[in-house]
């Protein structure tokens, strides 16, 4: 980040804290029956895609209320449909949030990352915050109304949000909650195919390249046409991994409406654990994700998306995906490694991942029926 980027930011959150203090009612209570619900962060997309449970159970718990969520301004055309009901509020952390600022007071709102955006939902005059406890600094905490406790027991992060709010767990997620919204036209494969999603969100993610090809060929075989997913910086990885361009390749030339349209059509994806792993498990197609540093438990689909065909493939244990950290909190239950290249050279847990693993994943998701059904 650039300093003049840094300066902005700072700035920004001045503003914000400052109109917080100024606004906000002195005198709180929780609502009993809240028409304004707002869920205030900016968080990767996998993250995002994984609060859609806590949006899910809020429209169970209130079938009339406005509920709206704040999120980067990349992630609106996923949300054209909007799922649940939800209205999305695009923002970019280094614009000043004037059209947020606009918005009528909110009667509930909850932070589900990190709790800086707490300072953002009081600016939004949210008259009840709820969000997780055990944030660094206390600063962050200060205008939470209601700190809930991570979950003492292991389950996914999508699951845990849905806990922020009181009440029964959402319905199970079917594909037919998120319709895909309008995408450009672009040219699809006419048979059936596979997405092997080569991309991560750091190199430490990345399988190699040669064995990305072997199951690539292991899927030509069986007659499933394997096309290449990488984001728009990492073409690269496509052409090491497929070095003669045997296949297919849509690396760097979709956006996010018209990845969802790929996903939506796919027999099947493999990716590591990232953001396009979560987007397929909204698009309802039978997954394989490959998990190095991160958790199978707290990114997996949990019981929200439980009915969508996946494996994880991983070596656990595994000696260095020892930390217990999430979102800054302590966790005693939390397996998982956070380390930057700079900490780590090489990623030796997705070097364990073989291909006969990966392959045998694939063999058990494609052997189950497709929740899609008539809708493909």
């Amino acid at each position: 980040m650039s300093a003049g980027s840094a300066r902005s930011r700072f700035g920004i959150r001045v503003r914000v804290i400052a109109r917080a203090l100024r606004d906000r009612p002195a005198r709180r209570r929780p609502p009993a029956d809240p028409r304004r619900i707002l869920i205030a962060h900016h968080l990767l997309l996998g993250d995002t895609l994984m609060v859609s449970a806590l949006v899910a159970k809020l429209r169970a718990n209130h079938p009339q209320a406005d509920i709206a969520m704040t999120v980067p301004r990349a992630f609106a055309p996923l949300y054209v449909a909007r799922p649940w009901g939800l209205r999305v509020l695009p923002w970019d952390t280094r614009d000043v949030p004037q059209a947020l600022f606009d918005e009528a007071p909110f009667d509930l709102a909850f932070v589900p990352g990190d709790n800086r955006h707490g300072w953002l939902a009081a600016a939004m005059r949210a008259r009840w915050i709820v969000a997780f406890a055990g944030d660094r600094p206390v600063s962050k905490n200060w205008p939470i109304d209601r700190l809930v406790p991570y979950p003492g027991d292991p389950g996914s992060w999508g699951d845990m949000v849905a806990r922020l709010a009181e009440g029964h767990p959402p319905p199970p997620y079917a594909p037919s909650q998120w319709p895909a919204g309008p995408s450009t036209p672009f040219d699809l494969p006419r048979h059936a195919y596979a997405v092997l999603h080569v991309g991560a969100s750091t190199p430490l993610k990345q399988w190699q390249g040669e064995r990305w090809l072997e199951i690539a060929a292991r899927l030509a075989m069986r007659g499933i046409e394997p096309v290449w997913s990488a984001g728009s910086a990492e073409a690269d990885l496509v052409r090491l991994a497929d070095r003669r361009a045997r296949y297919r390749s849509y690396a760097g030339a979709l956006d996010l409406a018209q990845m969802r349209a790929l996903l939506d059509r796919a027999r099947l994806v493999v990716s590591p654990d990232t953001g396009v792993a979560h987007l397929a498990r909204i698009a309802g197609a039978p997954s394989v994700t490959l998990f190095g540093p991160g958790s199978a438990t707290i990114t997996g689909p949990g019981r929200f998306h439980a009915a969508t065909p996946w494996r994880a493939v991983t070596v656990d244990p595994f000696p260095c995906r020892n930390q217990h950290v999430l979102f800054r909190r302590e966790i005693p239950w939390v397996t998982r490694c956070g380390r930057t290249t700079a900490e780590c050279a090489h990623p030796r847990c997705m070097d364990a991942i073989d291909v006969d693993a990966v392959a045998a994943a694939v063999d058990d998701v494609l052997s189950r029926p497709d929740p899609r059904g008539a809708m493909r």
